[in-house]
């Protein structure tokens, strides 16, 4: 196809995109717009010009994810409604979370990142009922299970943020600022990912493997909870105060979902090419083909990448507002820059080379393991500029 017939291809698309809308579409765009508009005049004064470009650049970009993906407004729509109810329950402070009902067992931060715990857990559970009993009606309660925990910690996010400032105007900031924050996006945002090409593929059968890391995140977000009690809210330290945590963050685990998401379907790779290797007709067969994972895999980390890569330059200029300089080899960067690396170069494998197969799950299997260091190791092994998020 030449570069006339690709320009062609693209307009015919384009316009069958525009046609192809819904007045429902348009009611959705209208509303989120509204909203986005209110929060703007209403909470103008609180944010500079950065902060405004994000809260427009989140609507449009809400409207557009609402137009490819239907269940996008139904999630929207359900935590804006549980989330207003969480923060209007707020009459006198904190301390209505120990007497209001609703804030107690429902929809405080603490409260609903509980509901959100226990959900994923039960839908990893589910999935795997579903996929050793191939039972299609189990498989549809896990995916309302995991629905319906990315829901509730969307809105203890959202709550949480509204109680940082509940505590005192200096205090109150994005809830993406520590360790306990990003577990909490990181199992929200893989969930998301997973939900996504479990419609876009038509299977459940992943769902056991993917839920696995976002039960793992769980876990250690409940040690670290009742332990530390990382759950209590502190104010932010000079480094953090920029609006480049807003967008920085985000980006990051983004990366960092997709290339958990491409971690357990390697596993599903390796255990499919093996059952297939032996010839076996057990249940490993219910897995999606090998093609359809392989594609899958790609996809995740060619996704993963690309917004890794983006949090990586947002970061370095971050850096170089906060210390001076874009990049100082802290330990943090440095693993960083080892990740970057170690995805680039299965990139340039699978697209120069050709290289696909078992060795290729193998490496995204390897490549989490090196991720969970620069995220986590880091910070409990090492120390440096980061040293706010130690353990």
């Amino acid at each position: 196809m030449n570069s006339t017939q690709t320009a062609l291809q693209f307009e015919i698309d384009k316009q069958s995109f525009w046609k192809g809308l819904t007045p429902f579409d348009w009611v959705w765009s209208i509303v989120v717009m509204l909203g986005t508009a209110y929060a703007y005049v209403m909470y103008q004064d609180l944010m500079d010009v950065y902060e405004k470009g994000i809260l427009v650049s989140t609507g449009v970009g809400l409207v557009f994810l609402g137009w490819s993906w239907k269940a996008m407004r139904g999630l929207s729509i359900a935590v804006f409604l549980l989330s207003i109810l969480g923060i209007s329950r707020y009459v006198n402070g904190l301390s209505d979370a120990d007497t209001d009902f609703f804030l107690r067992f429902l929809v405080s931060g603490q409260s609903a990142v509980m509901w959100m715990s226990a959900l994923y857990v039960l839908a990893t559970v589910t999935y795997f009922i579903a996929f050793f009993g191939r039972s299609d009606f189990a498989g549809k309660v896990a995916s309302a299970m995991t629905w319906s925990a990315t829901t509730m910690g969307l809105v203890g996010l959202m709550v949480r943020w509204r109680e940082s400032y509940l505590i005192g105007i200096d205090v109150g900031h994005i809830p993406v600022s520590n360790l306990y924050e990003v577990f909490i996006l990181f199992s929200i945002i893989t969930a998301l990912l997973y939900l996504f090409y479990e419609r876009r593929y038509q299977t459940r059968a992943l769902g056991g493997f993917v839920l696995l890391i976002i039960s793992a995140a769980v876990a250690f977000l409940l040690w670290y909870m009742f332990d530390r009690q990382a759950d209590e809210i502190q104010p932010l330290v000079p480094a953090l105060k920029s609006y480049w945590m807003k967008i920085h963050v985000p980006a990051n685990f983004v990366g960092y979902g997709a290339f958990a998401l491409a971690a357990m379907v390697g596993t599903a790779f390796l255990v499919r090419a093996t059952a297939d290797e032996r010839g076996s007709n057990g249940i490993a067969t219910a897995l999606p083909d090998l093609d359809v994972l392989d594609d899958l895999m790609y996809k995740s980390i060619a996704l993963g990448f690309a917004f890794f890569t983006l949090a990586t330059i947002l970061g370095a200029l971050w850096a170089a507002e906060a210390w001076g300089g874009y990049w100082s080899w802290d330990p943090k960067e440095t693993w960083a820059l080892i990740v970057w690396l170690n995805y680039a170069a299965w990139l340039h494998m699978r697209l120069t080379k050709g290289w696909r197969g078992k060795p290729m799950a193998a490496w995204a299997i390897i490549g989490l393991f090196v991720t969970l260091f620069a995220f986590l190791g880091v910070n409990m092994f090492l120390s440096g500029l980061h040293s706010y998020g130690e353990l």
